[in-house]
C-alpha cells in the first residue's frame, strides 16, 4: 500500500490535468460569471467523482460495462448533454455581452446551475466510470480490501481535482476580469461551444 498509494496518486494527477468536458466546464464557468461560479461547477464535478468511486466500490460500474444497452444509453445521454451545454454557449455567444464583469457576484440560483452542469457532465461521462472501473483495480495490493481501498483512493482523486479545479479556477476568473470586452466573450462561448460539440461526438463514437 506504501507503495500503491503515490503510484495511484500520480498516475490520477497526469489524467485530471488532461483537457476534457470537466475542465472545459469550470474555465467557461470561470471566466464568464466569475471564481464563485466556477468553483460551484467543480463542486459538481468533484460530487459526479465521487459518485462515480463509490458505484465502483460496490461494483455497480462494471455491472454498467458489461451491460452494452445500458451502457449506450448513458453514453447517448452523456453525448446529448454535451452537446446541449455547446449549443447553450453559441446561442449566447450571438446575444450582446452585459455590463456586468465576469468578477461579479453570482446568485445562488447561478451557482445551483453550475453546480448541476457540473454534476450532469461527470455522472453522464461514461468514460468516468471506466476511468475509476480500470484503473483503481491495477493499484490494488494484493490481499488488500477492495472496497475500503478503492474509497481511500477515490478520495485522493477527488481531493487532486479539488486542488486542480480551485488553481484552475482562479487562474481563469482572474483572466476573465482582465479580459471583459464583448468581443472576447463572443469568442470564448464560441470556442467552447464547439468544443463541446466536439466532444459530444467524440463520446458517441466511444467505445468501452
Amino acid at each position: 500500500m506504501i507503495a500503491s498509494v503515490p503510484a495511484f496518486a500520480s498516475m490520477a494527477m497526469l489524467i485530471n490535468t488532461a483537457p476534457g468536458p470537466d475542465t472545459l466546464l469550470v474555465v467557461r464557468a470561470s471566466m464568464t460569471q466569475g471564481r464563485q461560479e466556477g468553483l460551484a461547477a467543480a463542486l459538481g464535478v468533484l460530487t459526479g467523482c465521487a459518485g462515480w468511486g463509490i458505484a465502483t466500490a460496490v461494483g455497480l460500474t462494471a455491472v454498467l460495462t458489461a451491460s452494452p444497452p445500458a451502457y449506450n444509453m448513458l453514453r447517448i445521454c452523456g453525448a446529448a448533454y454535451l452537446a446541449y451545454l455547446g449549443a447553450i454557449a453559441l446561442w449566447q455567444s450571438r446575444r450582446p455581452a452585459g455590463p456586468e464583469p465576469a468578477g461579479q457576484t453570482t446568485t445562488l440560483a447561478g451557482r445551483s446551475s453550475a453546480f448541476r452542469a457540473g454534476i450532469g457532465t461527470n455522472l453522464l461521462n461514461p468514460k468516468a466510470g471506466v476511468f475509476y472501473m480500470s484503473l483503481i483495480p491495477q493499484f490494488v495490493p494484493p490481499g488488500a480490501p477492495m472496497f475500503s481501498t478503492t474509497l481511500l483512493f477515490t478520495a485522493i482523486d477527488v481531493i487532486e481535482l479539488a486542488v486542480w479545479y480551485w488553481l484552475l479556477s482562479h487562474a481563469a476568473s482572474a483572466l476573465g476580469t482582465r479580459l471583459q470586452g464583448p468581443m472576447f466573450r463572443r469568442r470564448l462561448e464560441q470556442l467552447t461551444g464547439v468544443t463541446f460539440l466536439g466532444f459530444a461526438a467524440v463520446l458517441l463514437t466511444y467505445r468501452a
